[in-house]
């Protein structure tokens, strides 16, 4: 497989979701969990997806429980928790694996694309990098996901142009999904 639109991801309901349905679009997409520090940037997620959802972006929430096990609910739980904390409105999928031997083909086409860059600066970026140390001694050199909402943007031909990692500001997001709307 050699293009974003050849992927697809399940729904709470076992149904396939074709990328090929968001052709055209800008996507972000992102693995995410409920009970996580950087859970408050499902508002952000939100709010971006309010003010660009009708100039072409589409957000891609894949819950995930890899991580500390900070989404240890169901699919329902999951979805109950989002709507009633963040409103949120974009669609949300089944909880996957991102990295491993059970991962989403399309998470291994992601970090094909685009590979872990650093966490950036600030006091969470060398928390991140400490913590990791302690967990993948080498996860510096690998495209490995490193956490939860670690955010890819695809822009409306296909191309994955972007990894954002936890760390990063969300502004920053948000800027480039501007630029390629």
């Amino acid at each position: 497989m050699s293009s974003i639109y050849d992927y697809s991801v399940p729904t709470p309901a076992g149904e396939e979701v074709s990328l090929k349905s968001f052709e055209g679009k800008v996507m972000v997409i992102v693995n995410t969990a409920t009970g996580c520090g950087f859970t408050p940037q499902y508002k952000d997620l939100e709010e971006m997806y309010e003010k660009y959802h009708d100039q072409g972006l589409e957000i891609i929430d894949i819950p995930c429980n890899q991580f500390a096990g900070q989404t240890p609910g169901t699919d329902d739980e999951i979805h109950e928790f989002c709507t009633l904390h963040y409103n949120t409105k974009f669609p949300q999928m089944k909880k996957s694996d991102v990295n491993g031997e059970n991962e989403l083909p399309l998470y291994t086409y992601l970090k094909n694309e685009k590979g872990f860059e650093g966490f950036g600066k600030g006091v969470k970026a060398i928390a991140m990098s400490t913590m990791l140390r302690t967990i993948d001694k080498d996860y510096k050199n690998n495209s490995k996901i490193k956490w939860n909402f670690t955010k890819f943007v695809v822009d409306r031909s296909g191309n994955v142009v972007a990894r954002f990692e936890p760390t990063a500001d969300m502004n920053d997001l948000s800027a480039c999904v501007e630029q390629l709307l």
